[in-house]
């Protein structure tokens, strides 16, 4: 069965998820810079299936979208563009890069560990893709 990937986009920063092989679990992916977001989805892709991406959507408390989203559409556009035939789904991401510290916090890592920001980018994406499959997926 083909993957199901995350991304939690960030200006500096991207993390990104994958789903197990029956699609039931979130596991982390990586951490990277988001510069370079579209050679590692190039290589991911050549040597994965994936049925869909879920890229996260930044609200506000307010219901309002965050200023990033322009920036984030920028990098759908080029996402279609590299692969027309995975389809992109938005998710809600509201708190969950506090969640992803909160966790990373109780896991037991030392203080450089707990200070990976791109461990908290892959954490994050790891949240918003569990919590699309704990919506969408029936067993």
């Amino acid at each position: 069965m083909p993957k199901i990937l995350a991304i939690d986009f960030g200006e500096k920063r991207t993390g990104l998820a994958e789903t197990d092989d029956l699609q039931i679990i979130a596991s982390g992916l990586a951490g990277i810079f988001t510069k370079d977001l579209i050679p590692f989805l190039s290589k991911y892709m050549k040597d994965n299936s994936v049925q869909k991406i879920i890229i996260g959507l930044p609200t506000r408390l307010d219901g309002t979208i965050s200023i990033i989203e322009n920036s984030i559409q920028e990098y759908i556009k080029k996402i279609n563009c590299l692969f027309p035939s995975v389809p992109i789904e938005r998710i809600d991401e509201r708190f969950t890069s506090k969640i992803a510290a909160h966790a990373i916090s109780l896991s037991g890592k030392n203080k450089k560990q707990r200070e990976n920001k791109h461990l908290l980018d892959e954490v994050s994406a790891t949240l918003i893709l569990q919590t699309y499959l704990d919506k969408n997926i029936k067993l």
